[in-house]
């Protein structure tokens, strides 16, 4: 069955979202303008939608998740082949890992104001499904299979290497890379002034063979940022390191 016939158009459905400008702003974002919008429709669209319509012809991006998943872990993996020839194997996954991890994709499904974009069923909307990591980082691989499949495999390199190049630049330059262990930094940094985090789980959500744990740091018992990963400690680190962001941040503007 072609792809148009399987994503036909649901205009009382897709409101203001899936109206020209709205995605058009998307492609923009993603530096890439789609031959086949249907392919990034049918990205953009959550199994919740396509469960509450009448046609059993509408479809979700699962296999779309699925695709994106493989493409983005191949192009991550070629790009530290070729940037780091330093770096042996342990080192290369390790940076792999971290790069294509659910913390580390929440940030950019973010970044590109992703959750705007999705196309959720009315409970799913209710429950704040547009602010989920899961949903998020979902969407995004689903997006990423979706440019490969309309662009080719050069085309989504070039879109993975534009999303991630502040990081890519960084290991490339032989930094360390996002793999320090934010947790001890975090606290290290806040001894010097006598303060402490503390770690509070706020979400797990995800089928049992994928879960997704969203973690709050608080300092001094101020919550001050949260982060997602596949388990709690991945979460854990990754609400460290955007805490880090903040201070740093906080201590940038302090000192301009």
């Amino acid at each position: 069955m072609p792809l148009d016939s399987r994503c036909p158009a649901i205009d009382a459905q897709r409101g203001a979202l899936m109206d020209g400008r709205p995605l058009e702003e998307l492609e923009d974002t993603l530096g890439y303008r789609f031959e086949r919008r249907q392919l990034l429709e049918l990205a953009l669209t959550h199994s919740s939608f396509a469960h509450e319509q009448d046609s059993l012809t509408v479809e979700d991006n699962e296999r779309l998740e699925f695709l994106g998943d493989s493409v983005l872990g191949f192009l991550i993996g070629d790009c530290l082949y070729r940037i780091r020839p330093d770096l042996d194997e342990g080192e290369l996954s390790r940076l792999k890992s971290f790069l294509v991890s659910a913390a580390n994709l929440v940030q950019y499904g973010q970044r590109i104001s992703l959750g705007e974009y999705l196309r959720l069923g009315k409970g799913e909307e209710k429950t704040g499904g547009r602010r989920k990591p899961a949903l998020l980082v979902d969407s995004f691989e689903a997006v990423l299979a979706a440019i490969y499949l309309d662009g080719g495999l050069e085309v989504a390199r070039e879109t993975v290497r534009g999303l991630f190049s502040s990081q890519i630049d960084e290991i490339a330059a032989g930094g360390a890379g996002p793999v320090s262990n934010f947790k001890s930094v975090l606290q290290e940094t806040l001894q010097s002034g006598s303060r402490t985090a503390r770690y509070r789980l706020v979400e797990e959500t995800g089928p049992d063979h994928r879960r997704l744990f969203t973690v709050e740091v608080l300092i001094d018992g101020v919550p001050v940022a949260s982060g997602s990963g596949t388990t709690r400690k991945a979460a854990e680190q990754a609400s460290a390191m955007r805490a880090l962001e903040a201070i740093r941040n906080e201590d940038a503007s302090a000192a301009g």
